[in-house]
């Protein structure tokens, strides 16, 4: 059977703890008395009724909440441990003095002491028992909502997908009808999307590294479809590369920058992907010199509430979901500048 040992020297660390509160408890009331009996008889009961009951519960089936023996076997030993516990330890303590209690107390004497210690022996056995209970439940509260956040960022991941694949798709259809040769290069591309996204399909978080993969594979995609148009860079620092993040992170900002900057500007334009280390933070940018937003437009408020779309949004409650306040998305946009997207969050080396 396998000993918690940390948890033991706990166990004992506490108990050597009420064992001197009573023994100063006792001489607060008694002055008059000597301070080192209390003291003595007191770490001698505590010690010994805690080895009995600690290390004696271990040999009784027990329950996976609190780690005690479950059933009656669950009320009963206790009580037989800290009747032991007293009968051994003041037995002992009798030893260190050199006298016999048994034979010196009255009846009376005997019968409150003993109380005494069974009263304080169960009230440090239930300390132990809803600690280790209090403990369990705990693990189990983090256990649900790390099960709970997995599941929420699987469930946003599955709607990024299809997003995605959905506008590619249709986009395909078109090239098909009017340049074969591209649509098949288009779809070989699709294909080596499909595999990477497959692969990473069983985890919620993968490198920068995988991530900016995938951007790539997409933006290749884009390049066939848009041509000489589409220009883009990807900037990722080789010390930064095997840092874990939520998968699908950025391409959603990417291909917001495509469909509602890049794509619609006649001329086309730029887009630069970066990540960078600032302090304790990583910043990831995707920045394009597309049409931007008109600040000078009736109704317009912030460029952040023009950039409320299915794929920014994502990016906010993954980003909410992993890093909490932590993890934030920032935009600067204008009519002549394009847009430029910033994600933060904390980085740990």
């Amino acid at each position: 059977m396998k000993i918690d040992w940390l948890e033991k020297l706990r166990h004992f660390m506490e108990t050597t703890a009420f064992c001197l509160t009573i023994a100063g408890l006792y001489y607060a009331f008694r002055p008059d008395r000597d301070y080192l009996p209390p003291l003595v008889y007191s770490i001698c009961i505590g010690w010994t009724t805690w080895l009995i009951v600690d290390f004696g519960r271990l040999l009784f089936p027990s329950e996976r909440a609190s780690g005690w023996p479950s059933g009656l076997s669950g009320k009963l030993f206790p009580l037989l441990g800290i009747a032991l516990g007293y009968g051994i330890g003041t037995t002992l303590a009798d030893q260190w003095f050199g006298w016999s209690t048994w034979a010196t107390a009255s009846p009376q004497q005997l019968f409150l002491s003993a109380l005494l210690s069974a009263v304080i022996g169960i009230v440090i056995t239930y300390y132990f028992y809803s600690a280790r209970k209090s403990e369990y439940l705990t693990e189990k509260v983090d256990e649900a909502t790390r099960l709970a956040t997995e599941a929420r960022l699987k469930l946003l991941e599955a709607q990024l997908e299809p997003h995605m694949l959905f506008n590619t798709l249709a986009n395909l259809r078109v090239l098909i009808s009017i340049d074969a040769p591209r649509a098949q290069t288009m779809l070989d591309h699709i294909i080596a999307y499909l595999r990477a996204t497959l692969s990473a399909s069983r985890a919620s978080s993968h490198s920068l590294q995988s991530e900016f993969d995938r951007l790539h594979d997409y933006l290749e995609l884009m390049t066939v479809r848009m041509g000489p148009r589409l220009n883009y860079t990807l900037k990722l620092p080789t010390e930064l590369a095997q840092h874990n993040i939520p998968t699908l992170l950025l391409q959603p900002l990417v291909e917001n920058s495509i469909q509602h900057g890049l794509e619609p500007k006649v001329e086309g334009g730029r887009l630069s992907v970066s990540a960078r280390s600032e302090g304790d933070c990583i910043v990831l940018e995707v920045f394009d010199t597309g049409l931007g937003f008109d600040t000078t437009a009736p109704g317009f408020a912030h460029p952040a509430s023009a950039t409320k779309g299915f794929g920014v949004q994502q990016v906010r409650e993954r980003l909410a979901v992993v890093y909490g306040p932590q993890g934030t998305i920032d935009f600067v946009a204008s009519h002549t500048d394009g847009t430029r997207a910033t994600v933060r969050f904390p980085y740990k080396p």
